[in-house]
């Protein structure tokens, strides 16, 4: 669960450092106060697309840091894991910067990430419920998220996705070979005769360099002998050696060493120069051993080159890419061998249908039992949201076809009043049941998630009085299991939370231009007046302050 949030500089906001608690919070406050704030923050550190707009006016760059309580968390210590991205045990640590230029940067216990590295640690660790969720609530796809959300539908409906993509992969493959087989035909046999072409050069990188070095040593062969000769005849074959009159130098020195001990050093650097020469002379006398005048290696080795560069000009390419040539002819013969066995392309077609509509089929089953639960239990939560005899049914409509979705395409069916008859929610619903039916869907789906961390963001618009403290109930009920958190405008609402936190707004007092919001915890004492400002708007009187009292009173000994 969250556990600490850290906000500097961020739109109105200088600084807010804020401890959570489990259990249900709700955060009030004026319009315009700044609620929001702490939502957008929170969006922000778990990957939400951020823009220079974000930064408070002067300010270099905004910072949002939060704090998880992982330890129950078991999936998402394996991904931290599995990522290298592993903090403090039990501990996660996420870390947003945005500068007065819009750029970003992102971390996850202190190494940096990706966006999507951010919202795939954040989608397990808060879900966050918007204001206009109602609004989206009238889209197929919705409909259908939903429904796999209330399941725990997420990793089947990846696999049928998946296995749906792959086996339409495969149908166009076969279908396009159909249309094209004498085109695949012609390419084949293209190929097929220069792979034969290539094979039959038995060439490679290795013999090319191989086939250069004894080229050029070959065409130089006489230049090298001339050189070796004219080297062992300096060195040690003439009448006049070097190696002769180095000696002679040693020997004259050597016979002074007694007169000056200096001459030491050079007698060894002289003895020295004689082992060297010497040993150069045993090289090169080897050397001119390994030496041949060789015109057939020569000209065999001619034929090969320009064999070699014949095919490497043929198929416009340098000699030594000739290997990748053929190996990349040699990996298209094999996609077009199989794309030109119809035979085999059905078979794979097939078994990949199969076994798409194996797993399709058992996500079926899944959701129908999902859709029967969930249309009892939200049918139920609309007798007491104010529309007494409503139904609500989710409704598997069959595609015959399949897609990436399933068998089926999710429809959710409503009847607002007893007696009349279901229609598509689209068609049927006002914003205000939208707006409830929307909350009912989301309580209840959640309660069936594993994400430890709720925010409601201002979801109990449209709705008041009874209403409004049954939406209380609701919510107070998912914080025994769920850390929750509403952003409400309701005083129902508000004295049903186990902690309660307020957004104000306040103008520097030396630059009215600069605005700052604040989030304060609440006390008993200060809960009383804010939710009395609630009830009561502009004046507050005593009669105010004592419903108030009394609300909160009521809503803890109902919930105790």
């Amino acid at each position: 669960m969250l556990v600490y949030l850290n906000i500097i500089n961020f739109v109105i906001a200088e600084k807010i450092d804020l401890e959570f608690n489990s259990g249900f919070t709700v955060l009030t406050g004026e319009t315009g106060a700044g609620k929001s704030i702490l939502i957008d923050a929170l969006s922000l550190a778990m990957g939400a697309r951020g823009n220079a707009d974000q930064v408070r006016h002067g300010c270099e760059r905004a910072e949002i840091n939060a704090t998880f309580d992982i330890s129950e968390s078991s999936s998402l210590t394996t991904w931290l894991v599995e990522n290298e991205l592993q903090g403090d045990p039990g501990i996660c640590l996420l870390r947003r910067m945005i500068d007065s230029k819009g750029r970003s940067r992102g971390f996850i216990n202190g190494y940096h990430v990706t966006l999507q590295q951010l919202r795939a640690v954040g989608k397990q660790l808060v879900d966050i419920h918007g204001q206009h969720a109602y609004q989206s609530l009238l889209q197929h796809e919705s409909q259908q998220d939903l429904l796999d959300v209330y399941a725990d539908n997420y990793k089947l409906v990846k696999a049928v996705k998946y296995s749906y993509q792959n086996w339409q992969q495969l149908l166009k493959q076969r279908l396009a070979m159909e249309q094209n087989t004498a085109n695949y035909q012609q390419e084949l046999e293209q190929l097929e005769y220069q792979s034969q072409e290539l094979s039959n050069l038995n060439f490679s990188s290795e013999e090319w360099q191989i086939l250069q070095d004894d080229h050029k040593r070959l065409s130089h062969t006489a230049s090298l002998l001339e050189a070796t000769e004219t080297g062992l005849e300096i060195l040690s074959e003439n009448e006049t050696t070097a190696i002769s009159q180095i000696n002679a130098v040693n020997n004259k020195l050597s016979s002074l060493l007694e007169v000056d001990s200096r001459l030491k050093i050079i007698l060894d650097l002289l003895a020295s120069a004689q082992v060297e020469l010497q040993e150069s002379v045993y090289e090169l006398k080897d050397y001119r051993k390994c030496l041949e005048l060789d015109p057939k290696r020569l000209q065999e080795i001619d034929e090969r080159l320009t064999a070699v560069h014949t095919i490497a000009r043929k198929y416009r390419v340098t000699p030594d890419e000739l290997p990748d040539y053929l190996s990349r002819i040699t990996q298209r013969l094999k996609t077009l061998r199989v794309a030109n066995d119809s035979k085999q392309l059905k078979d794979n077609e097939i078994l990949a249908q199969d076994k798409y509509l194996k797993l399709a089929k058992e996500l079926s089953k899944i959701r129908k039992t999902a859709a029967q639960q969930l249309t009892l239990q939200v049918s139920s939560s609309m007798q007491t949201l104010a529309m007494p005899g409503g139904q609500f049914s989710v409704v598997l409509n069959p595609h015959n076809q399949g897609n990436s979705y399933g068998l089926e395409q999710i429809e959710f069916y409503v009847s607002t009043h007893k007696g009349l008859p279901l229609k598509p929610l689209a068609k049927v619903a006002s914003g205000g049941e939208l707006s409830r039916i929307s909350l009912a869907i989301q309580v209840i789906a959640s309660k069936t998630g594993t994400t430890p961390t709720l925010i409601f963001d201002e979801v109990d618009a449209g709705i008041g009085g009874r209403v409004a403290e049954i939406v209380g109930k609701l919510l107070k009920q998912l914080g025994v299991e769920r850390q929750v958190l509403c952003v409400t405008h309701l005083a129902q609402v508000a004295s049903a939370g186990d902690q309660q936190w307020q957004a104000s707004k306040h103008v520097d007092q030396s630059n009215s231009a600069q605005i700052s919001s604040a989030i304060t915890v609440l006390k008993p004492q200060e809960r009383i007046e804010e939710i009395a400002r609630m009830l009561g708007g502009m004046e507050i009187t005593a009669t105010t302050r004592k419903h108030a009292a009394e609300m909160l009173k009521n809503s803890q000994l109902k919930n105790d």
